[in-house]
């Protein structure tokens, strides 16, 4: 489907939100200079999108024919760079920003993956790429588990958007009418999830005698 100016609109707000919060994650995790908060930041933003491309064959990725998507997703990461700091006031809308990328990501990611003729599995599958597939990215080249395998709320929600959109499809409704409402879902969920500080089940940890022993009354201050 072609995109209307509205998803436009959203998809360019998405990949600003995402080189934002990725090169802010990245700033908060290492100290980089300019070059490595900008890498960071546009990794962050399209390298979901390219991934995504190449797994579908759909060469050259769409972020190289379209040069708006890389210089929204600098402006976000340089904005990063120069005002980390101040920045860290507002860092309940940057989450706000982020959660519409994960949910136009998700959407634009399972559409065009079923442009392409794959399946509904893999379409769920390539959306929630699209939409987590860069900040996994950014925090391989930062040396840290991703987030998305081990905490936060964060890819459940793409899976379910992407998978609306492919049950729109099926039913022979997709449109900008069922695409927002797929990312409104997904949006929701993600939303629900930071108020409400939902986790995805993770394996027991195995606790040391030095937890332990730190967790005993009367440990702390000997």
């Amino acid at each position: 489907m072609t995109q209307t100016p509205l998803l436009l609109a959203l998809d360019l707000t998405g990949t600003f939100a995402f080189g934002l919060n990725g090169a802010l994650t990245a700033v908060r995790a290492v100290r980089l200079d300019l070059v490595g908060v900008l890498t960071l930041g546009i990794v962050t933003a399209l390298g979901g999108g390219i991934v995504r491309d190449v797994l579908i064959g759909s060469l050259p990725p769409a972020t190289f024919n379209a040069l708006s998507y890389l210089g929204v997703a600098a402006a976000g990461a340089l904005l990063a760079f120069f005002l980390s700091l101040p920045l860290e006031r507002f860092s309940a809308l940057i989450t706000v920003f982020d959660a519409v990328g994960l949910s136009v990501f998700c959407v634009t990611g399972a559409s065009k993956a079923l442009e392409f003729g794959l399946d509904g599995v893999q379409a769920v599958l390539l959306g929630a790429i699209t939409a987590v597939g860069g900040g996994t990215m950014r925090d391989v080249l930062i040396r840290r588990v991703p987030t998305v395998l081990s905490s936060d709320f964060y890819v459940v929600p793409a899976m379910v958007g992407a998978a609306v959109t492919v049950l729109a499809e099926r039913m022979g409704i997709y449109g900008l009418a069922s695409a927002l409402v797929a990312a409104a879902v997904c949006f929701v969920i993600r939303m629900l999830g930071l108020r409400f500080n939902l986790y995805v089940p993770s394996t027991p940890r195995r606790t040391s005698r030095r937890d332990e022993e730190a967790a005993s009354p009367g440990s702390e201050g000997e």
